[in-house]
């Protein structure tokens, strides 16, 4: 095959109308790509487009005329005011790989590095979905981004599996985290005192998540197993805590351009969802320690992670996945938030069965909960004692409330 150079302005040309096709989200998104299909408009016909769209970073709709969908697992505010052109399912990444496995992307519309020196374009922050299934889907179309680093591990797309491609320079999408947060240095610091030298970490964004990555930079031999990473992470790899390269498999980066200018460190390895979140892989980690985060936790020891105030924010992503994992290598599996919202009002600790939404991670996929108060370890507990130790750290103005709570439903066992 011979890669095609086009102007995005042609982008019908070369991507045949309707059909699933499958677009470069996170921090690859391609605003040119977008703006592209946005132009071409009635041309493309009644196509489907469908990543994993970040609230708050990725801001494009994909909806070039009324009769396009997007098919998506995270729900942005502006895909949300689509409304009905927008088909959301709350599903895990292993099933997200299966429904494009069953349901095959007839194009793709991804960003890449420029060739290296075997003609391979590399996926850079963004493996994910498309490295595992760019090779069954015929009509491959590439802006190459010479803003793209190489990432080690996937090999990415071979230049002349390409079919048509354009070139430009688009900066990496940012995610910053802030300034370090007391209560997220308080829930790390009763979270790094489970994790032993040579453990392997899965953990995903925000401020949390780096706060545990900064309290680990004195330990040894650390390796990690993630699908998403952030700027704690180079933060850690760069500390010399980590085993010797490589030593972090990760699928996503997202975070700053310091994060993106890092990324190509021997040290990681970029690798599709089917190494990221495959179960075998888990299984086979010793001492896997996973580290997600949730909205509300109930007494039960359920886990709620999907629906805010403002409505559905995603499905379940990848932390019931690496739950699954775990459990079946004997790893440890902590849930951390804070204890409370909306400045002390709100308990994030709530009643048995009293979360919002969907249960995100259930009773049997928890060992610990930690807030700033704390840590539950709900391991060999009954249900009074999940309770017990939940309340003890929920924020001391609430654990009133939810021990009435409690004792209303122990009622009915």
């Amino acid at each position: 095959m011979t890669a095609i150079r086009f102007d995005p302005a042609n982008l019908a040309d070369v991507l045949p109308p309707g059909g699933l096709t499958l677009v470069s989200s996170c921090s690859a998104e391609s605003g040119i790509l977008a703006d592209a299909v946005m132009a071409a408009g009635d041309d493309l016909g009644a196509m489907t487009f469908s990543g994993v769209f970040v609230p708050g970073l990725n801001r494009r709709t994909w909806l070039p005329n009324p009769d396009c969908s997007v098919l998506t697992f995270f729900m942005t505010p502006e895909l949300k005011a689509a409304g009905e052109q927008v088909e959301f399912l709350p599903i895990c990444y292993q099933d997200i790989l299966s429904l494009y496995r069953h349901r095959q992307p007839n194009a793709a519309l991804f960003m890449c590095s420029p060739p290296d020196e075997n003609g391979n374009c590399s996926f850079g922050s963004e493996v994910a979905f498309i490295a595992d299934l760019w090779r069954d889907i015929p009509v491959r179309i590439a802006h190459i981004n010479p803003l793209m680093p190489h990432t080690p591990g996937d090999n990415g797309i071979p230049f002349d599996e390409i079919t048509a491609y354009f070139e430009s320079s688009q900066p990496l999408l940012e995610s910053l985290g802030g300034a370090p947060d007391p209560v997220a240095e308080a829930i790390a610091a009763y979270i790094v005192p489970h994790i032993c030298n040579g453990a392997t970490l899965q953990t995903g964004l925000g401020k949390i998540p780096d706060a545990v990555m900064r309290g680990l930079t004195g330990h040894n031999d650390l390796r990690v197993h993630t699908g998403l990473m952030g700027d704690g992470l180079l933060e850690l790899v760069v500390s010399g805590a980590m085993a010797e390269a490589p030593s972090a498999i990760v699928g996503v980066a997202i975070g700053s351009a310091e994060l993106y200018a890092g990324i190509a460190n021997p040290a990681f390895q970029f690798r599709p969802v089917s190494v990221t979140h495959g179960l075998a892989a888990h299984a086979a980690i010793d001492n896997l320690v996973t580290i997600n985060s949730a909205i509300e936790v109930d007494l039960l020891g359920q886990a709620y992670a999907e629906l805010t105030p403002k409505g559905l924010m995603s499905g379940p992503g990848g932390a019931s996945d690496f739950a699954r994992g775990a459990r079946l290598g004997d790893g440890l599996r902590i849930v951390a938030l804070p204890a409370s919202a909306a400045g002390g009002t709100v308990s994030r600790i709530v009643a048995p069965g009293a979360g919002a939404g969907a249960v995100s991670m259930g009773r049997m996929d928890i060992d610990l909960v930690v807030t700033e108060h704390g840590v539950a370890d709900l391991r060999d507990k009954t249900y009074a004692m999940r309770a017990e130790v939940l309340i003890g750290i929920a924020s001391p103005p609430h654990r009133d409330l939810l021990q009435v709570a409690w004792t209303d439903y122990a009622k009915k066992l």
